[in-house]
């Protein structure tokens, strides 16, 4: 059996536990506390080390996918969940853009991490305020050939539509690389 490790990132409250929640076939191992500060008072908890969840595929083929904090002061976990993965998730919030730089710095700290495959996830596209894609790909910087993708992180096909093209891409690599 194969195994291949995901990684789901991007800013506070971007939607990457909701995300691993979504598509988890075993409960969510999930590292979330409340949230004292009143400043930061978007949501009630926050993730400080990680989220785990685990999807089965076929009989040869399972993902796990680790949720990053989205919180600066936990960054220093980011490096050791970026170990051995295949590819990488940036959850961006559609209706924040005052998010949409600290998600491109995220983007390019994974990126020095390991130059593996990744997708950008429009989240929250739901939304009448959210941003249209070309818009995003504006304020994101995101050269066109960067996937970014339109997701709605409690929606099972619209999570199971962006790991799929994830691991579409790390299959190629990895073709690419036996040839």
């Amino acid at each position: 059996m194969q195994t291949v490790k995901m990684v789901v990132t991007g800013p506070f409250n971007a939607g990457k536990t909701a995300f691993i929640k979504t598509v988890s076939e075993i409960d969510v191992v999930s590292t979330e506390r409340k949230i004292t500060k009143e400043s930061e008072k978007v949501k009630d908890t926050t993730t400080v080390a990680m989220d785990f969840g685990r999807i089965t595929i076929d009989n040869d083929l399972v993902l796990y996918l680790f949720g990053t904090p989205g919180q600066r002061r936990f960054d220093f976990m980011w490096e050791i969940l970026s170990e051995g993965m295949l590819g990488f998730i940036v959850m961006v919030d559609s209706c924040r853009p005052e998010t949409f730089r600290e998600a491109r710095s995220i983007l390019e700290t994974f990126r020095a991490y390991a130059p593996t495959p990744y997708i950008v996830a429009a989240n929250k596209q739901d939304r009448k305020e959210a941003w249209d894609l070309e818009d995003m790909r504006i304020a994101l910087r995101l050269d066109s050939t960067v996937k970014l993708l339109p997701c709605v992180a409690t929606d099972k096909e619209s999570v199971k539509n962006i790991l799929l093209e994830l691991l579409y891409q790390i299959l190629q690599e990895m073709e690419n690389g036996a040839a």
